[in-house]
């Protein structure tokens, strides 16, 4: 069996339940206000979710309903509500998220081992850094590289984010397991050689994961040795 030497955790979805009860409502919140009248359902804002990044599906949705507006109005006003969102994610929604179940405890083990951790993510890297915070303060710390929004667009073809991340732990892929919850986020582990477990929740149910080292509903019944066994290739002789 080949010896896991590192995680690298996607956050929104992943690491915890972020988009329903953390980033939908503090986008409502940032567009009532500064005064504009759109309010996103979670039916609504599941549909978006392939857009990667809460700007860009505020852009889109202000350029639907508002096609009055000239480019340089829609790029301040989409600057203002990304700010005020961000402020609002972090002061007063993410407090009240939980870890998904089997993500602390997985953890906790990968540091008593002495397993590396890493974030690979979409969001901002403020919005990541006040997560662990706020849920595993005794390790936040030991997250690094931690990689959001600011390093990259994770989505792209060549996956610069995981190939950079990858090249920062100084690990092997071989050595190396991605936790994913989504589809496009598992092939952006994919492009990159990694071995990738697909923790789905109820929103990426469904998607095709064909080429996942697992797919599972859950961390929880999960020790670090079997996700290592049922996801590492063998080590080369």
């Amino acid at each position: 069996m080949t010896t896991l030497q590192a995680l690298i955790f996607d956050i929104d979805g992943t690491l915890a339940d972020t988009e329903q009860h953390g980033h939908l409502p503090a986008c409502n919140d940032a567009f009532a206000q500064l005064g504009y009248a759109i309010r996103w359902s979670w039916d609504e804002f599941k549909a978006m979710l392939p857009i990667q990044g809460n700007a860009l599906r505020m852009r889109h949705t202000l350029a639907r309903t508002m096609p009055e507006l000239s480019p340089e109005t829609l790029d301040r006003a989409v600057a203002d509500l990304t700010q005020l969102k961000k402020r609002l994610y972090i002061d007063k929604y993410l407090p009240r998220l939980q870890l998904r179940p089997g993500v602390e405890q997985l953890i906790t083990s990968a540091v008593d081992r002495g397993v590396r951790l890493a974030v690979v993510s979409s969001s901002y890297e403020a919005q990541i850094e006040a997560l662990l915070q706020y849920r595993l303060p005794n390790v936040a710390g030991l997250f690094e590289p931690l990689l959001g929004k600011e390093s990259g667009r994770k989505t792209a073809p060549d996956s610069p984010l995981y190939r950079r991340c990858l090249a920062e732990l100084g690990t092997k892929s071989h050595q190396t397991l991605v936790i994913e919850d989504s589809a496009v986020g598992f092939k952006a582990a994919q492009r990159a050689g990694l071995p990738c477990a697909v923790i789905y929740n109820d929103y990426t149910f469904g998607e095709d994961f064909a080429g996942a080292a697992l797919v599972a509903r859950s961390l929880e019944p999960f020790t670090l040795d079997q996700l290592a066994a049922l996801c590492l290739p063998a080590e080369a002789a």
